[in-house]
């Protein structure tokens, strides 16, 4: 079965991808979050949070 978020793929070998696969749904949930909607921010979070681990932490 595949992965979603494989970090063996030949895309992420590039830092700055990976940086941007983890900043980009961190940022859209701080502005969900300062525009009011609470779910969403905590849509976006759990989405940089995955990706944070899965691409970075994972051992």
């Amino acid at each position: 079965m595949k992965k979603f978020l494989d970090r063996d793929h030949p895309m992420f070998r590039r830092l700055w991808v990976r940086v941007l696969t983890v900043a980009v749904p961190g940022v859209m949930a701080l502005i969900e979050f300062s525009q009011g909607s609470p779910g969403w921010a905590a849509l976006f979070g759990a989405a940089a949070a995955w990706a944070l681990y899965e691409l970075f932490l994972r051992p």
